[in-house]
């Protein structure tokens, strides 16, 4: 019969805790479990330095069940946001802390073994942002899965085949006379990188990440944050002149009065847009457009021009293309369908009766 255990008396039996002290102050913790070697000797296994972790892998060492508590949708939250978050790209990240916030607050404390499609559902239906809970529905059951391959359970994904709710996607398409409103007022590094993101069909980030090495052989290089795609787009046509992109980069390249940036979308003083420089030089641009339109009692195309987001000019560059197939491309989608529903805001071209 084991002794009884005189340290350590949280732990699991054959549990063990060291600690150590660091030089620079830091105590080092880490978790073992007591056992015996082929040889019969005393033998102690490391278990590792997370204590959930470490009572997952003692109860396989002692042939039991998991204690209950391991297998929290904390711990889960937890490892995930450990393990999986940080792959992910910048942007991701940040929409995943905030969709595992709301998530954390309601399923936290929950069993994993114990939630059910029932208890997603009515998770579903209490959201308020129905939008948002959609994209919450696909990260949980993402982190179901993971869970499954870390064996924290063997159920089925309960939030697998949840209906979500109803999306109607934007349809604002911005025309030649919003864009131009909006375009005039623009500074000199909102117009790059507003024809930059026209030509090139990409996403925000991806514009203000361009740099000088990335055009290589009469070709734009892109490797789109999200997806990760690669694209090469073309500087010239096959007559040889340039293309509507080419002319944006030599325009860029050819001024003179610009301290030269590695990156294409640059302040004239050489330091490149972040995302919240690209936004402010967006929406002053849009204001001052809006209170001229006012002053000209436009009011249509003032209001349709405060509706305009840098945004709307991926979907706009789709758009303007017309074909679906070389859209799709342009844009780095592996399917045509996104394209269709998401990004195509005008009527297809076709001819009438007669």
């Amino acid at each position: 019969m084991a002794r009884p255990k005189t340290t350590a008396r949280d732990l699991p039996p054959k549990m063990l805790r060291r600690t150590k002290r660091r030089p620079n102050g830091y105590e080092w913790v880490g978790y073992y479990y007591d056992g015996v070697d082929e040889n019969g000797k005393r033998k102690e296994y490391p278990l590792g330095t997370d204590l959930n972790e470490a009572k997952r892998r003692w109860a396989e060492y002692d042939c039991k069940k998991p204690p209950v508590e391991t297998g929290l949708m904390q711990h889960i939250f937890d490892r995930y946001e450990r393990e999986i978050l940080p792959a992910k790209a910048p942007s991701s990240q940040r929409q995943n802390f905030q969709q595992l916030k709301q998530l954390r607050a309601v399923f936290d404390k929950a069993p994993i073994d114990a939630l059910t499609p029932q208890h997603i559902a009515q998770y579903r239906d209490k959201r308020t942002a129905k939008v948002r809970a959609n994209r919450e529905l696909a990260l949980l059951s993402h982190v179901f899965n993971m869970a499954r391959e870390w064996g924290y359970t063997a159920k089925d994904n309960p939030a697998r085949g949840i209906r979500k709710n109803k999306e109607t996607p934007r349809d604002f398409y911005a025309d030649k006379d919003v864009w131009d409103a909006v375009y005039k007022l623009a500074v000199v590094e909102l117009q790059d990188a507003m024809d930059l993101s026209y030509m090139t069909g990409q996403r925000p980030a991806d514009v203000l990440k361009m740099q000088e090495r990335d055009v290589k052989d009469d070709a734009l290089e892109v490797r789109q944050n999200k997806t990760g795609k690669r694209l090469r787009i073309l500087l010239v046509n096959e007559d040889g002149s340039r293309t509507g992109l080419g002319d944006v980069i030599d325009r860029i390249r050819s001024r003179t009065n610009k301290v030269r940036s590695f990156f294409l979308v640059a302040t004239l003083g050489g330091a490149p847009l972040s995302m919240d420089m690209l936004r402010d030089r967006f929406d002053s641009a849009r204001a001052a457009a809006a209170e001229d339109l006012e002053q000209s009692n436009d009011t249509i195309l003032r209001d349709r021009v405060k509706a305009f987001q840098f945004r709307d000019i991926r979907p706009k560059a789709a758009s303007d293309i017309g074909d679906i197939k070389l859209a799709s491309k342009l844009l780095g989608h592996t399917e045509e369908e996104i394209t269709q529903k998401v990004y195509m805001r005008i009527g297809e071209t076709v001819k009438p009766t007669k």
